[in-house]
């Protein structure tokens, strides 16, 4: 099975100045992917800099970020997912994050594992297999 890394824990790698392969290790067997959603959440974290220092940081781990993983886009398998997901959880009034919605259907759809530091939001998705990841 692979497993989908939220932007929780690269962000959290990054402020903490770790290396990317910290993230890995320990989970070579899987493979790693990365939604286009969240390559969307790290770029804007890039953007929203509030100087040039932390702008070329964030910038050069985002990079490698994108170099180093393979990025899932959104198929109609995906959107078929997101919108059962959606549907649902309206229905029991459960809502979560319209971000964190697609990354679950995205696991859904691809067969993954979701590496999250917020379990919280998705535990609440039904046959979501998530791994907590610092």
């Amino acid at each position: 099975m692979g497993i989908l890394i939220d932007s929780s824990v690269l962000i959290n790698i990054e402020r903490a100045g770790m290396d990317l392969s910290a993230c890995i290790l320990g989970h070579e067997e899987e493979d790693a992917f990365l939604s286009v959603i969240s390559a969307s959440e790290l770029l804007h974290g890039v953007q929203r800099a509030t100087d040039a220092r932390t702008r070329a940081r964030r910038l050069a781990f985002v990079e490698g970020v994108l170099a180093a993983i393979p990025v899932l886009s959104i198929d109609t398998a995906t959107a078929r997912s997101h919108a059962l997901l959606w549907a649902d959880l309206a229905r029991r009034g459960e809502m979560i994050g319209v971000h964190d919605s697609w990354l679950a259907a995205a696991c859904l759809a691809h067969g993954l594992r979701l590496a999250t530091g917020n379990l919280r939001e998705f535990r609440r998705v039904p046959g979501l297999e998530v791994a907590e990841w610092h």
